[in-house]
Parts: C-alpha cells; structure tokens; sequence
C-alpha cells in the first residue's frame, strides 16, 4: 500500500523573525526564523503544533497493513530473554536481564556469575508507565550498597538513591539535579563522589543550558544539603567533574571535562589526608582515561602524540612517564588492567580485538573471539584475572562471556535464544570511495542469495561524530527489516572514532562536510554495486546522525527514496543555546564567531531548504529530550512541509514522556519501530 496524504499538512504561523549574524563581517547576513515560536515548547500553540503533526503522522501510518503486520512480529521477536554483561564487586556478581517485554531491564545479584541470582532492583516498578529509567548505577567497594540513578520521562536529570543490596530496601537518601555523572564510591563503602548541577529554573527543566556543574561527596546517612563540595570552578562554568577513586583506595582521580571533546584535564589526590591536587593531564591537549595503578604509578589510556592511542605509567610522584604499550595499526578502544597485566581493546576497521599483555606491555596474546563483531561492557579488577564482557554482531545477539586472562580462553555464560533461523543472510565489508579518495567503510547486511540488481528496499544507517564508533552489533528489529526483503547498510563515516583521533577531526568544524560527502559515497556506492537504486534507498539516523539525515536530504535529495532522521540537530545556528547544546561546539563551532557562522550556514539542514520536492520524510522526537531539544524537529517539520513541492510526505512522529531515546520503554520502542519500517517499506516500493 503506498504512503498517501489523506490531509494536507497542518497550517503553522510564519512569523517575521529574523536575526543579524555578524553584520559587521564579511560573514554577516540577517537570517529569517519564522517558527522561533516552536522554541517555547510549553505554549498553546506549540502544543497545538504538535497535536496536528501527530494526527497526521497516524493518519498516514496506521491504515498501512503492514505496519500491523510489523507490530506483530516485532512484538514477536522481541519476546526473548536478554542479558547483559556480568559485573563483580566485593564478592558478589551483577547483571541486567529483561525476560522478553519488559520496559525496563532489571539489575539482579548473583554469588556466582551464572547463579540465577535474585531481583535487587526492578525499574518497572518505579513507574506506572514504564518511563522511569536506570540512568547510572554503582556497587559500593563491600558490595553492602547500590547507588543507582533514576531518570524520568526520557530526561538527562538524574535523582541518585541508594538501596541495601542485603534486604533490597532504599535508604532514605534522594539527591536529585544531578546530570552527566556517574558514582564513585569511598573505600569503605561510608559515601560517594556525584557531580549535580543548581537546580534548574522553573519551566527550564527541559530547555535550560547547563553550566557549572560541582562535584560534591555524599555520605549516607546524611542529607544532600550537608554533601561535601570537593570541586567547583565558577571562572570555567563550561567544566563538568567526573571522580573515580582507585582500585587500591589511595586516590582520588578526577576527570575534568569540557564538552563533548575528548581532549581532557586529570586531577589526583590522596584520598586521606586532603593533600592538594596534582596535574596529571593540562591545558585540554589530548585525552586520558585512567587505567589503574600501582601504588603512585598509574596507568593512563592517551591519544597524546598517538592518534590512535597508547597506554603510559605516569609516576605520580617524580612526575616521570615510559610508555607501555605503543601506537598500533588500530584504534586503542580501552584497556582493562588486571593480575600481572592488561586487556587491550582495540579497533580494527571497526570490529574487536582483544590482546593480553604484561605489565610492560610485552608478551602479547590475542583473544580468540566468535568472528567479526564488538566487544561491549569490558569489565574487571587489577588485582583479578577474571574479565567480563559481551560479544555481538549484525548477526550474533549479545552473549554475556567471562575471560580468563591467565589461559586466554573465552568462556560463553549466556547466550539468548531467538528461535530464529539466521544462516540465510551474511555480513559484507565493502568500501566506498568519498569524493576525495577515502575509503569509507560499509557493513552491508542481506540473504545470502541476494540478487544484485538494485531492487531492494535498503537502510543506511550512520551518524559520524564526537569520535563515536559505529561497530558492529544486533538489534531485534533490524531482523523484521531484513525478513521483509530489506538490505541493511552501517557506513562508518569520518567524524566517528572507528581510526583514532584523526579520523573524529576529519569530520569537524570546517571539515564537516566530509561526513556528509561520506554519506553520500556509501548511497552511491550501494546503487553502483546493485544492492539498489534511489528510489528503493532509505537513510536513517539519530541525534547528530539525524543532521547527517538533514544534510544529506538538502544536499543530496536525488540520491535516496526516503529519510528518517530521530531527535536531529537541525538549526546549527542556535543549537548552543539549549541545556547541553553548548558543548557541541567542540565538533560543531559556533554561530556566535564568523567563521563557525558561515561553516554552519552552508550545511544546517533547517536554513538549507528551498522550494523542491524531496523524498518522503519521517522525523521523530520526544517530548522530554533535553539533550537535542524537540525544537529542532518541530522547526524542521514546518518548514519543510511548507517548501515541499512533491506528494511526498513529510510527517513529525513525537513521543510523550520520552527523550532523546535512551530508557525509552520496550512498548514505545516496539511502536516507534512498527511506524518507521512501515513507512520505510511504503515510500521505497
């Protein structure tokens, strides 16, 4: 059935607004923004807005056959088991399971790491609708408390609590206005390190920038106003503070973030005594991740003069280094140390590897992992051999797997059961060419028997920033896509952190437009070699990969079918003004200088559009996103529904009580998909 219009789209105000970017400059020029008033989220008449947009959107999709067909089988598939990866702290084992379609995965406690185990914490209970989700969750040292954070609707707010593992009951503690932070336990389980924010103003909970973050100690039994500040610094309120306290209970270590650039400070202090800080790492020059240590020496994963990473021993009290593990051919993902060495992680045109060496680096042994895949939630102890992670590709679900760093052998703990048959399809690695000659890699997901003759509905997927790697990995959907005679392809674009520091930088700033070249190369590459044609290709992505489904749609609208782009950055010229926007700027630039305006004007999907018709479009957003602010698909929606000159539809799908995706219900997930795939299917028949 194909995708028609029964109504024409909702009527939206055109204001006059326009703002003056530079006019002293040659840069200057005075931009229109007509739907400014899309901003204000909580007004008459952008709920308004949005009650037409999702009345049209269900009036297009639910007459569709096959989005109930969809459904079905969806809810079908997703109707297994589901673990993830074994953790250990003080004695006791950890994991994650959903038994099938549970909103929410529950955190169970084990004494061993394939014991049933008993529920410690159950999420589903903690809303009626399933929408209050674990956002962090930290054992302490003895394993007598759990210090877990809970977000509600979708929202980055964190409110930390803290449950006895023993009897399963909550302490009094809430902390609320916390954001962007994990816990760190004190050695004798007494309190721990969280970072929070001032509690944000009435009306801005989900729009108010973030700024001046505090690292504060809490110890239980006390009341959050009588936390302990540890860091502030109110001349850098772009600063957020991370803690981790050694393995060994001698340091405090304290990660000084600025943005979403990886590039950091490293503070660290004796954590008796209150001695003064030392700097480990300065000035934002490279990255550095703490390892471990040994007593003053510690060990620290960098890209400083090593792009693709190295680990150095950093004597915290002469202030000398030696490098321990050098550069390779691949990307040094993260290192696990453990008893008498280290676990390696490193990327290899974007699938794991895993390395055991020494202590100096030496006596290298590599892991015999299940194929071509990713290793996920690596997890273990310096003074232990045991390591635990999951394994996953397109076509493996993850199974949870411990590691024996003495022998070097895998033992699988767990691993789902689908009842599905998956012999029937393959993995591809190809490489396109982008418009400057780089290769660009593509996983290419399809039947074995694939004709090659461009008919097929195909899915590219891609997102390409902040040094994110895309790696392989199983999602319960993608199979309804490929049982429906659909082709998967995940392009690895410049931008992300498959190759290293240098490849993130390739698709930055000025160079930004490399990802969207990328893109387009790898739409290119898959009609030249017959997976299919334009009119059955479809693009998707999320977040910055929704601004690379933005781009790619003004820049490149002969080159696909459809596009469906989730929670996107769509207006590059005021995305620093809302909650964290600001600390894109680390890959983005600003609007607010010359040079980062006329960057951004060139490809910004909302200020690129004109008056032509474009492929079918479905945006998708939540009402409680606040890291990319549905603003930027509600002002996107408007204004291409008003320039559009085909049949095409163009259609806003927003959620409430969700957010930018992450704890998003099982039930809401299953919908969302049910309505992407149908539309997918429909408009590239």
């Amino acid at each position: 059935m194909p995708l028609l219009l029964s109504q024409p789209f909702p009527a939206a105000r055109r204001s006059d607004h326009t703002d003056a970017y530079h006019p002293d400059t040659e840069q200057g020029e005075v931009i229109a923004d007509p739907y400014r008033w899309l901003e204000d989220a909580h007004s008459e008449e952008t709920r308004a807005f949005v009650t037409a947009q999702n009345e049209l959107t269900r009036s297009a999709l639910d007459p569709l056959p096959v989005r109930q067909q969809l459904l079905a089988r969806l809810t079908e598939l997703w109707n297994h088991a589901r673990r993830g990866a074994v953790w250990e702290e003080g004695g006791r084992y950890f994991q994650l399971r959903n038994s099938g379609l549970q909103n929410q995965f529950v955190l169970y406690v084990m004494d061993h790491p394939e014991a049933e185990g008993r529920v410690l914490l159950d999420p589903n209970s903690l809303s009626d609708d399933g929408t209050a989700a674990l956002g962090g969750l930290s054992v302490s040292p003895d394993a007598s408390r759990l210090a877990y954070a809970v977000s509600q609707g979708g929202s980055d707010w964190l409110e930390w609590r803290v449950r006895d593992i023993g009897s399963g009951q909550d302490l009094p503690t809430r902390l609320p206005d916390s954001k962007f932070s994990g816990a760190a336990w004190l050695p004798d389980s007494s309190g721990f390190f969280y970072a929070r924010y001032d509690h944000p103003a009435e009306g801005e909970q989900l729009s108010g920038a973030n700024f001046n973050q505090r690292l504060w100690l809490h110890r239980l039994g006390s009341e959050q106003q009588s936390d302990e500040l540890i860091v502030e610094r109110p001349d850098q309120p772009e600063w957020g503070f991370g803690a981790e306290v050694s393995q060994d209970g001698a340091y405090l270590i304290v990660n000084v973030w600025k943005g979403t650039g990886k590039k950091n400070l490293i503070w660290v202090r004796p954590l008796t005594g209150r001695g003064e800080f030392k700097e480990v790492a300065a000035d934002f020059q490279a990255s550095y991740h703490f390892v471990g240590n040994n007593g003053p020496l510690l060990y620290f994963l960098t890209d400083d003069q090593a792009p693709l990473g190295r680990l150095i021993a950093h004597d915290l009290e002469s202030g000398e280094r030696r490098e321990v593990v050098p550069e390779g051919q691949g990307r040094l993902l993260e290192v696990q140390m453990v008893a008498g060495g280290f676990v390696l992680h490193t990327l290899e045109d974007a699938s794991s590897r895993l390395t055991l060496v020494d202590r100096q680096g030496a006596q290298a042994r590599t892991v015999k992992l299940p194929g071509l895949g990713s290793v996920n939630a690596l997890s273990g102890h310096p003074d232990q051999a045991t390591v635990f992670l999951t394994f996953t590709s397109f076509l493996i679900p993850a199974a949870s797997a411990q590691l024996d760093t003495r022998s070097g052998e895998l033992k699988v703990l767990w691993t789902p059961d689908l009842g599905v048959d998956l012999s029937g399809y393959e993995v591809r690695q190809e490489f396109a060419e982008s418009q400057d000659g780089t290769r660009v890699p593509l996983f290419i997901v399809g039947r074995r028997d694939l004709a090659l003759d461009g008919s097929h509905p195909t899915l590219l997927y891609g997102y390409g920033g902040f040094d994110i790697p895309l790696t392989p990995s199983f999602e319960i959907s993608r199979l309804a896509w490929l049982e429906a005679g659909g082709v998967l392809a995940v392009a690895n674009l410049r931008g992300g952190g498959e190759y290293g520091e240098a490849w993130h930088q390739a698709g930055t700033h000025e160079r930004k437009q490399n990802v969207f070249d990328d893109f387009a190369a790898c739409a290119r590459h898959l009609a030249e070699r017959g997976y299919t044609s334009p009119q059955h290709l479809g693009i998707e992505g999320g977040s910055n990969g929704g601004l690379l489904v933005g781009a790619t749609l003004t820049q490149h609208p002969e080159l696909i079918g459809a596009a469906v782009a989730h929670v996107g950055v769509m207006d590059m010229l005021r995305f620093q003004h809302f909650t964290i926007g600001w600390a894109w700027v680390s890959d983005y630039g600003s609007s607010d200088t010359p040079e980062g305006f006329a960057t951004l004007r060139a490809y910004s999907p909302l200020h690129n559009l004109t008056q032509r018709a474009y492929p079918a479009t479905l945006l998708t957003t939540g009402d409680h996103d606040d890291r990319v602010v549905p603003a930027h698909s509600y002002k996107f929606a408007a204004e291409l529904q008003h320039v559009q000159q085909g049949g095409a539809p163009v259609l806003l799908r927003v959620q409430t009580r969700a957010g930018h995706g992450a704890g998003k219900p099982t039930r809401l997930v299953i919908e969302e998909k049910a309505d992407i795939y149908a539309f997918l299917l429909s408009a590239l028949a």
